[in-house]
């Protein structure tokens, strides 16, 4: 009975060790344009419900998606509008975009959402052979009936249908199991909200935000858009991604704010 606790203690010790504790593997990630706002928005009351921001007050948004490269692996994260679908899409499609990296649709993996929103899924029929990496929150969203307030159903239908594979979220998800990449459980901007940790070995460490917050005052300031699925999600939310930041010293990129864009290489270089 001894030994067998014993042994039985040290295998669970062995499973125990967390994956942030091995050596990152040979990553790369690279930034997409998915769009930039045709012109700069009014922010007021509707993105912080404390009324942090004067009434004229205007910010410029931008729209980006990411490519991840694991060893030979690839995950995009985040899709963005279909360009010429509205003033503020993209003119290059991500598929072109990931040509150019020559990295084929078919070669994608996984496509990790931050939220069901159209500017983060608009082009994500475009990558059908991909595992769709999606919070459980937002995909009851999509599949209800009918679908929750700004769900971007439709780009979800090969998916919904089992055309696609889907591993709906309720933990974060160590994507390629190493530590690397791994989707971090932010909800509040929505029931499924997540955001990306990256694991660099030359950068260190870079967390995508999605939209846990939507520009640099915002963040700064807790501040909470009217529009937000949980108050209360979203301040814990943004507490738990300024204290990762913090500990891990990692860089944060808010995915709507240009000036964020200078915080990775310019395309079609990466950062590794």
């Amino acid at each position: 009975m001894i030994r067998y606790f014993t042994a039985a203690t040290v295998c669970a010790a062995s499973l125990a060790v967390p994956a942030f504790a091995q050596a990152p593997a040979d990553v790369s990630l690279w930034r997409l344009d998915c769009g930039t706002a045709a012109k700069p928005t009014v922010i007021a009351e509707r993105f912080s419900d404390t009324f942090s921001y004067p009434p004229d007050k205007l910010q410029q948004f931008t729209y980006s998606c990411y490519l991840v490269k694991h060893g030979d692996d690839v995950m995009v994260w985040d899709t963005g509008f279909v360009p010429g679908s509205n003033p503020n899409a993209p003119k290059v499609s991500l598929t072109d975009q990931l040509s150019q990296l020559k990295v084929s649709a078919d070669q994608v993996k996984y496509v990790g959402i931050s939220h069901f929103h159209a500017d983060h899924t608009s082009q994500l029929p475009s990558l059908p052979n991909a595992t769709l990496l999606i919070g459980k929150g937002d995909w009851d969203g999509i599949n209800a009936k009918p679908p929750m307030t700004g769900a971007n159903a439709a780009a979800f239908t090969h998916w919904i249908s089992g055309g696609g594979k889907v591993e709906p979220l309720t933990l974060d998800k160590d994507v390629f199991g190493d530590g690397s990449v791994v989707v971090l459980r932010t909800p509040g901007h929505t029931p499924g909200h997540s955001s990306l940790l990256v694991r660099l070995k030359e950068k260190g460490p870079v967390i995508l935000s999605g939209d846990a917050a939507h520009f640099h005052e915002n963040y700064d300031s807790n501040g909470v858009p009217a529009f937000n699925y949980d108050r209360a999600e979203t301040i814990a939310s943004l507490d738990r991604i300024k204290k990762v930041a913090a500990n891990l010293k990692a860089t944060v990129i808010i995915q709507h704010d240009p000036r964020d864009i200078g915080k990775l290489p310019a395309f079609p270089a990466a950062a590794r």
